[in-house]
């Protein structure tokens, strides 16, 4: 009879130990540690390496190996070509994280349904052929390219596309798969490392690029170990909130491109529709023009964007004030409140001070802080800012007006969506030809500048 072996590992961050513990001493979590059967002494391990295909790997010296340029498979779905950096590189292997219901498995089949002249193997672990099939139904796509494989063997899953040699595999989801090699039950920590690694050997091996689907804890981490994200060459977070329309998918990790861009998808009920122009959809229109309401020009990745910056600062009622912001970081509020009440002598440690960033968006650019002081001074005098006033400025501890990078491309596309004014730090128009806009440039160096040119 066969010896099987047993280990217990942490399902919260994957440490094994030889025996229970209460407390992983590697995270700290109480009981965390569960048994599974890691492997059998009389698994065929060859199998896995019949079952890929795969060709035995030979040492090359790093002169004879030809420098080739990276071939990208452009994809239909812009966004999703501009957050993976041009477009998929083939072997690569991505992997989408995201809430419950959020949109993910809605986008790998729109994605899957719309690639031209490529065959795509739809991998589900969750669903049924007929509830993938209502849902394609639903969003108005037909395709004759696309095969659906309900199975969550790893072993049948590539003997299958062994057959089909597809041009892109999408796994929906990672946590559903289970390898014949570890004996565990499917989304345990070892599972997934497994079934991660066995995919990542088939994507190099065959040059198919691999989309895997994520689920994310309930502390917004992605479930499983965090080998997982080294494992992959690409990790996307797919994002929104329930209460708006619009999704947004970030870039955490890319090796082949920018860790900085980000796509924008308005949800509809025929699915998930590109936002080209993501200033429109976020500047929203106003039949009454009120004050503490400020439009920003900041940058994400490549891509140059303006936003509403909402403020509020009313009287504290309780005693204490109160600083609360949405979209944008809480410290750095109150280091703006601090060189507003140092350098230009506003008193708001009386106040109560709300900020929001219009839309939901969760901003880290500098640049939006000559928005927010605006925002906060228009509603602590309540007067109105004109809304065809754009702001573009990073303001320092001394209440000076700081240069951001890419100035030009944040005035053109103020100039773009018809602003008439754009106030930014005199050091950004510096060798800058003014004349080539329409836009009204406004350079100041201090916030009390500011102050007397608005109000």
């Amino acid at each position: 009879m066969s010896k099987i072996r047993t280990i217990y590992s942490c399902q919260n961050c994957g440490a094994q130990s030889p025996k229970w513990i209460g407390r992983c001493s590697s995270c700290g979590q109480w009981n965390t540690f569960v048994e599974e059967v890691l492997e059998k002494d009389d698994t065929p391990k060859a199998q896995l390496k019949k079952d890929i295909g795969s060709a035995e790997a030979v040492p090359q010296l790093l002169e004879d190996i030809e420098e080739q340029q990276t071939y990208r498979i452009s994809m239909p779905d812009q966004e999703l070509n501009r957050v993976l950096g041009g477009g998929i590189v083939p072997g690569s292997l991505v992997l989408i994280a995201g809430d419950p219901g959020i949109g993910k498995s809605t986008l790998m089949l729109q994605l899957a349904l719309s690639v031209p002249k490529l065959k795509v193997v739809y991998v589900s672990g969750e669903e049924s052929a007929e509830q993938i099939s209502m849902r394609a139904r639903r969003l108005g796509l037909k395709a004759e390219n696309c095969y659906i494989l309900t199975e969550t063997a790893t072993y049948k899953i590539f003997r299958h596309l062994k057959e089909l040699k597809p041009g892109l595999v999408i796994i929906d989801s990672i946590q559903t798969l289970q390898s014949q090699y570890i004996e565990s039950t499917p989304g345990s920590v070892s599972q997934i490392r497994e079934c991660a690694s066995e995919m990542q050997r088939y994507a190099k091996e065959t040059a198919t690029p691999v989309m895997l689907i994520g689920h994310i804890t309930k502390e917004g981490s992605i479930a499983g170990p965090k080998v997982l994200e080294h494992i992959v060459d690409t990790v996307l977070q797919f994002e929104g909130d329930r209460n708006y329309n619009y999704r947004i998918l970030r870039t955490s990790k890319n090796r082949f491109g920018s860790t900085s861009e980000l796509g924008i998808y308005e949800m509809g009920n025929g699915g998930l529709r590109e936002v080209s122009n993501p200033s429109e959809f976020l500047l929203n229109q106003h039949e009454e023009v009120l004050s503490g309401v400020t439009i920003a020009g900041t940058i994400e990745g490549m891509r140059p964007m303006l936003i509403e910056t909402q403020a509020l600062v009313t009287h504290a009622v309780y005693g204490s004030p109160q600083r609360s912001a949405t979209g944008f970081d809480l410290r750095r509020l109150q280091m703006l409140l601090a060189v507003l009440e140092k350098r230009s002598g506003f008193q708001f440690g009386t106040k109560d001070v709300f900020l929001n960033i219009a839309g939901g968006l969760r901003v880290e650019d500098p640049a939006i802080d000559l928005a927010v002081v605006c925002a906060l001074l228009s509603s602590f005098e309540d007067q109105v800012v004109p809304p065809t006033y754009c702001f573009s400025g990073e303001v320092g501890l001394s209440g000076e007006i700081r240069a951001v990078n890419r100035i030009d491309q944040r005035i053109s596309e103020a100039d773009k969506l018809g602003f008439k004014k754009i106030f930014v730090s005199g050091a950004s128009v510096k060798g800058l030809d003014l004349r080539k806009y329409n836009i009204e440039v406004i350079a100041v160096n201090k916030v009390q500048e500011l102050y007397e040119r608005l109000f």
